[in-house]
């Protein structure tokens, strides 16, 4: 079953064309990995499929997203709901100048949730997922921002689960950390495909072949190819992407 399919989608911002004639289908609770070079639309399009580029002037699009076969661009969608269920995780992380419980309870507390005691058992059930929760179980009254980065990005992982959403797109969670905590959320992503559908785009060749199923190769704004990774990584069917992971460019 295919949570998220894309057809003919082209993206623009003014008279840039960035995402050209998009076809890709995302399978349910697994991880699926975008590569490719700097600058070749895989964050713009991993933006589309939460809507985050209505937040930037200039940019517009034609083609299809579904979300469980609906079309997420009807104008009777609500777009603060679209974004409860697809969360993201951006490439560096960003903890808001609250405590580490109010971080994770931000989003439970804009959705409306009021209820201390559900409050409480969320934020603790998110730090448990995101495995934050022996580390600052102790210190929840504690400024976030005096964490480190690795842990500053698996409490924006929990934050982001905190409210149940059913997509999370990560745009590069791991570029800003150190191998150590790198390892940690990767083993993180793995426990979490469980429960959600994830999109991670990434620079990190080795990092696809460690957590994703699905791989999708962008160059130029175009998709060149989409596989199973390990097939992808063994038997490129397109040259470009042969030379793309055997490091000949990009």
């Amino acid at each position: 079953m295919n949570r998220i399919e894309v057809e003919n989608l082209n993206g623009y911002f003014d008279d840039a064309h960035i995402l050209k004639d998009i076809n890709i289908k995302i399978p349910n609770n697994s991880v699926t990995a975008l590569i490719g070079p700097s600058g070749c639309g895989k964050s713009t399009f991993i933006r589309t499929l939460n809507r985050m580029n209505d937040l930037i002037s200039g940019f517009r699009h034609d083609g299809a997203v579904y979300l469980d076969g609906a079309d997420i661009y009807d104008p009777k969608i609500d777009v603060v709901d679209l974004r409860k269920r697809i969360g993201m995780v951006f490439q560096k992380p960003n903890p808001f100048p609250k405590s580490i419980f109010d971080n994770v309870a931000y989003g439970l507390k804009v959705h409306g949730i009021t209820e201390k005691d559900i409050i409480k058992e969320r934020v603790e059930e998110s730090l448990k997922a995101a495995a934050l929760w022996d580390e600052v179980k102790e210190k929840l009254d504690k400024s976030a921002m005096g964490l480190s980065g690795g842990q500053q990005q698996r409490l924006c992982i929990a934050r982001t689960i905190a409210i149940e959403p059913e997509v999370i797109l990560m745009d590069e969670p791991c570029s800003a950390l150190d191998p150590i905590s790198t390892t940690k959320i990767e083993d993180l992503i793995h426990k979490l495909k469980n429960d959600y559908t994830i999109i991670i785009v990434t620079h990190n060749m080795q990092q696809a072949t460690r957590v994703s199923k699905h791989t999708s190769f962008f160059l130029h704004g175009e998709i060149v190819e989409s596989n199973l990774t390990e097939r992808m990584f063994l038997e490129p069917e397109d040259k470009r992407t042969e030379d793309y992971i055997t490091g000949r460019f990009g």
